[in-house]
């Protein structure tokens, strides 16, 4: 994920067509970089992946660490810590370009200022003459919280904040972390686990669960003195009844 302190180049907003919308897989992820030129010498370095089902976590997640096969410049490495020579001992993206597309189907794809991480991707894609992503699979976050908070800070960060999404182990960028963090600002961006709709399937299952009891009818005989009233009060109102003609 880019670093938000610092300035890279203002993207291009991606369709957010269907974003609020049930799917039934989609796939949370973010990378990590060597900086913000994805068609120059900047190379991605992470990808980290989560799945969700019905807008639910499945625990089925992909991470990999990646080669750049460059140095890493001071200002990224402070951004996710990741070393040159930590990162030379893991394979390059061609190597794993396959599982990671396996792992993301044709799923929508939900990122956090999504174009600076399909940029990413597709600049990785086409040095090994594969297909790109396409626009239209992918789901920015940071575009439905530009929607839905104009004017509000609305980094990662700013929205745990707002959402009360505990992002106290993120001490530094991380493709899999932030991608967790992300899937609960998700849920919220679309309208939280909708709590109302909770309660009323739990209190109709209560109601159902519940024993019916149906109380026998009590017997009840008018007593001499109350039928005497009753006689006395139908002569007192009716005179002329056909019933009390002889």
């Amino acid at each position: 994920m880019a670093n938000e302190s610092l300035t890279p180049p203002k993207p291009q907003p991606l369709s957010q067509k269907g974003a609020a919308s049930l799917s039934d897989r989609e796939i949370v992820f973010d990378t990590e970089t060597t900086g913000f030129d994805a068609e120059g010498d900047d190379r991605v370095v992470e990808i980290g992946c989560l799945e969700l089902i019905n807008h639910m976590p499945t625990g089925e997640t992909y991470h990999q660490y990646i080669n750049p096969e460059r140095d890493m410049p001071q200002g990224a490495f402070e951004v996710h810590g990741l070393s040159e020579e930590f990162l030379s001992g893991h394979p390059v993206f061609a190597d794993v370009a396959e599982d990671f597309l396996a792992f993301v189907g044709d799923a929508k794809l939900i990122a956090h200022n999504a174009s600076f991480d399909v940029r990413f991707i597709n600049a990785e894609m086409a040095r090994i003459q594969q297909a790109p992503l396409v626009q239209e699979q992918v789901i920015d976050t940071l575009a439905m919280a530009r929607t839905k908070f104009p004017g509000a800070q609305n980094s990662l960060d700013a929205l745990c904040r707002r959402f009360s999404v505990d992002n106290s182990s993120r001490e530094k960028h991380g493709a899999l972390l932030d991608s967790e963090l992300l899937a609960e600002v998700y849920l919220e961006l679309i309208g939280g686990r909708q709590p109302g709709l909770v309660l009323a399937a739990q209190e109709k299952a209560r109601r159902s669960s519940k024993t019916t009891t149906i109380r026998p009818p009590r017997p009840h005989a008018a007593s001499t003195e109350e039928l005497a009233a009753h006689d006395a009060f139908i002569k007192e109102q009716v005179t002329d009844a056909l019933w009390l003609k002889d």
